[in-house]
Order: C-alpha cells, then structure tokens, then sequence
C-alpha cells in the first residue's frame, strides 16, 4: 500500500458544539483507535482533528493508504476505519482510524483490478464487475494496492467468484460465493450465436 502523512492535534473538549466550531475553522473530528480497551471492555479512542486539506487527499480516492497520523509529535501508523457523512451536503463530518503493527494481521478491503479481454466479451457479451473490493487479511506491509484478476478466459454468460481466486500471503475474509465478475450476454452476443448454430445446422444439412 502507498503510504501518506496525516498532521492533528489533540481535542480534550468533545462535545457537538465544539465539533461545529472545529468544521467552521476548516478541521475535522477523528478518533484514533487501537488494541487498547477501557474497563468496559470497549476500545479507547484517542481524540484529535485534522485539516479537511489533508484528510481530503485519503478520502476521495479509490486508493488505499498506510496513514503515517502526526498527532501533536507523535506518530502512528494507522488505515482509515470509518467516514461518516452529512446525510445532505455530503460533507464529511468524522474519521475514525485504526492503528496497526507489523505483528498482527488486519482486514481492509482492496480494489479489484481486472485485466485482460475475456473470451465473452470477444464474442460481444458485456463485462460486469459486481464488487469493487475484496475484504482480504494480512500483516499490513504484505497488503498490495489492488487485487489483480485475469479475466481472459471468462465466456458468456460465465462469473468469477471470490472462491475461485487466490492471493499469495493474503487470506480473503470476503465469502467465497460473492460474485467479482460475470460477463453477461447481450442481444448482439446472443444473435451472433443463434446464427452461428443455424450455419451449423445448415451445413449438417448439406453434408447429408
């Protein structure tokens, strides 16, 4: 995975108002999460904000990142975890990130990159990829920027599923029957084939 710097600072005061007032000065609420927990068994989060300028630039990209969070000196190595958004303006309203290590294996969703031109579509079917990422799980630095999946042999009407595909060092966390891709047959693909078996019948025809 690529790897981006992320700068914050601390946030003490954590209530609604205070996040509004941290929105209008161009800063963004985030939580840090990591193994650590609370009496209550539940994770403790370390609370801080970071400039929409910054945050940007891991958001609204189809890229995946190592996050290098420089919070008041302190660096962490963390991915992003959750982004919460206003329900109508879109603006992005909370980020939470995870912090990770080179010992315990995490689980992040990768895009799927397809390559090659299938058999199917050849013969005018149409491609469709139907999930855009693959949950996979591994130390952080084995995790690649994409999944590749050659689709060259794929024919009408024929899918790839999670199942059938396999990552040297990852284990895929997505179920094995949800579908990647499938290559669907068009009504140019079907004429071309229903025209295909007639010039074989009618040739079976003639030989006898």
């Amino acid at each position: 995975m690529k790897e981006i710097q992320v700068s914050g600072q601390k946030r003490t005061d954590l209530g609604k108002k205070a996040s509004k007032t941290l929105r209008k000065e161009g800063l963004v609420p985030c939580n840090l999460y990591g193994e650590a927990k609370g009496e209550n068994g539940l994770p403790v989060a370390l609370s801080f904000a970071a400039p929409m300028s910054e945050l940007r630039k891991i958001v609204y990209t189809p890229h995946i990142y190592v996050i290098n969070l420089i919070i008041d000196g302190e660096s962490h190595t963390a991915i992003l975890k959750e982004l919460q958004f206003h329900p109508v303006t879109d603006a992005l309203l909370h980020v939470d990130f995870f912090e990770v290590n080179d010992q315990k294996p995490i689980t992040i969703g990768i895009p799927v990159k397809l390559n090659g031109l299938a058999q199917g579509v050849r013969q005018g079917g149409r491609m469709n990829l139907s999930i855009r990422k693959i949950n996979v799980t591994a130390p952080y630095q084995q995790i690649p920027e994409h999944l590749d999946v050659d689709v060259t042999a794929l024919g009408l009407g024929k899918s790839i599923k999670v199942g059938d595909l396999t990552f040297d060092g990852l284990d895929l966390a997505t179920p094995k029957e949800v579908v990647v891709c499938s290559v669907k047959t068009t009504r140019q693909a079907a004429q071309a084939a229903a025209a295909s078996e007639e010039g074989a019948d009618a040739d079976g025809a003639a030989a006898e």
